[in-house]
């Protein structure tokens, strides 16, 4: 049978892991770094030549298509809508129900708070920099909106990673935390790499919306962790009723 609080509510699960404020501030730095240094490359035009080499690398003849078989670039834009507007945000619905009949509130809270600050953080600096997208190549997707940075990899880094980092205080073992993880980086970077392929979005689009879209993951865990637990504690009655009253395993203390 399961137990339950004086109150009668069934009691929030806690584990053991998160990762290490310092650590995240750490990867969160090294990656805005990098993005600084790309938005300064795009803002003097020294990212000019290598983001026509990029686009042009692998098109070939002269309507400039992808080198490949065609079932190459349908498989390049089924990875591609994993980053896209639909499929991500179910894919987060999906993760947030998980977290909450997991009754992992914290993580729950922490992961929409992560991706929607990452949303605005996106959004503002696409305003601010207005960067047309390449015209160099056909686009082999519909894309709208400003270039810089891009969105798919930004989103996708931010929903991917924090959803990696949501599940991996699940797990006591190094080796799992580290295989979600690092699943999640290359996930993201693989959608990432597909707006260069279909030719939506220069190279340093990509990459300063990856670092960026990572960097904002990484910074967020370290900072919004207190205020999502304090959020997921007040709204313990809410978050009772959106999920059933099952068994739950006993708690282990949180670090």
């Amino acid at each position: 049978m399961s137990e339950r609080t004086s109150q009668g509510r069934l009691p929030q699960r806690t584990y053991s892991w998160r990762i290490a404020p310092r650590h995240a501030l750490a990867a969160s730095a090294l990656c805005w770094a990098g993005f600084a240094f790309v938005a300064w490359a795009v803002a003097t035009g020294r990212s000019g030549p290598i983001d026509d080499a990029g686009l042009l690398f692998w098109r070939r003849g002269t309507e400039l298509v992808p080198a490949g078989p065609t079932w190459l670039l349908e498989a390049v834009r089924d990875l591609t809508s994993l980053g896209g507007v639909l499929l991500r945000n179910l894919v987060l619905v999906g993760v947030l129900a998980a977290l909450l009949f997991l009754r992992l509130r914290r993580e729950a809270v922490l992961l929409a708070g992560t991706v929607a600050g990452g949303w605005i953080v996106n959004s503002l600096v696409k305003a601010a920099v207005g960067r047309p997208r390449p015209l160099i190549v056909p686009h082999l997707t519909e894309a709208g909106g400003q270039s810089f940075p891009s969105g798919h990899s930004f989103n996708s880094a931010v929903v991917y990673i924090a959803i990696a980092l949501a599940f991996a205080a699940m797990s006591p073992r190094r080796s799992v935390r580290w295989t979600l993880i690092v699943t999640a980086v290359i996930l993201s970077l693989a959608i990432a790499f597909t707006r260069v392929w279909l030719g939506v979005h220069f190279p340093s689009d990509v990459a300063a919306g990856w670092l960026g879209g990572a960097g904002w993951a990484f910074l967020a865990s370290a900072l919004l962790h207190r205020p999502a637990k304090a959020v997921a504690e007040k709204a313990e009655t809410t978050l009772d009723a959106l999920t059933p009253a099952g068994d739950t395993s006993p708690d282990r203390p949180s670090a």
